[in-house]
């Protein structure tokens, strides 16, 4: 692997001083999409390894904008610190696997994503009981677009996957198409209201409170969505063997 050259020490000091106000930027954006036991100061930290991380691996050559380059870097790192925080109790663990099964069973099942209401009886439960589920396990993140797809250190997230690089191998250009007919599988068996959740709050980066206004639902209801989007998202991954996840 080649990896670009590392700039000087000058330069990485002097596009980390010019961008400090990306971190403040960045973590006001994502206050709301991260649980409440993780504070600022916490995001704040992490964003700024993020921000360092991003000055000593920008290459210019590759045409991309150091800011651009580095607000992706900095909400991994913020990503990347909330899951190593390890908060959720075993219990909720465990839930979260349920759903992950039950869907996953029903999915081959069925040949298609269930309803929530297929869910709800699979699983023995009201709706009611089953959309309160969904939202316990809302910050646990069945998968997040930025999670990575294995536990190794050089993991590539689902976004990164589906990112042109420079010079692809052929490897690296059927992988990454294979992920792309994946995500617009996903894409296809969401409901509309799902697929809008997950396109304002991932792309958009529209607050949880901001979508419920536009979609004309509970913020507890997009909430919701957002978990059943998700986990549907990871069921595919599991079903298509590219996802080395536990």
């Amino acid at each position: 692997m080649v990896y670009p050259p590392v700039p000087p020490l000058d330069d990485r000091s002097q596009l980390i001083r010019e961008n400090m106000p990306l971190v403040n930027l960045v973590v006001q954006r994502m206050v709301s999409q991260v649980p409440s036991f993780m504070t600022k100061d916490d995001m704040t930290s992490a964003a700024m390894v993020g921000l360092i991380d991003a000055a000593n691996k920008y290459d210019a050559t590759k045409g991309a904008q150091f800011k651009t380059f580095a607000e992706y870097r900095i909400r991994g790192a913020i990503y990347d610190e909330m899951r190593k925080l390890d908060w959720f109790s075993r219990s909720m663990r465990e839930k979260q696997n349920q759903l992950t099964q039950t869907m996953l069973k029903l999915e081959r099942k069925l040949g298609r994503s269930p309803e929530e209401n297929e869910m709800a009886d699979a699983m023995d439960l009201s709706l009611d009981e089953y959309h309160q589920l969904l939202t316990k396990v809302s910050h646990l993140g069945c998968v997040s677009l930025n999670e990575t797809l294995d536990h190794s250190n050089e993991g590539r997230s689902f976004l990164e996957s589906l990112q042109d690089s420079e010079d692809p191998t052929a490897l690296d250009m059927i992988e990454s198409q294979e992920m792309t007919y994946i995500l617009a599988d996903i894409l296809e068996e969401l409901s509309e209201k799902e697929r809008l959740v997950i396109a304002l709050y991932y792309y958009e980066e529209l607050t949880q409170k901001e979508i419920a206004e536009v979609i004309n639902v509970t913020e507890g209801r997009v909430s919701q969505l957002h978990s059943q989007a998700l986990l549907k998202l990871r069921v595919k991954l599991i079903n298509s063997d590219l996802y080395d996840g536990d």
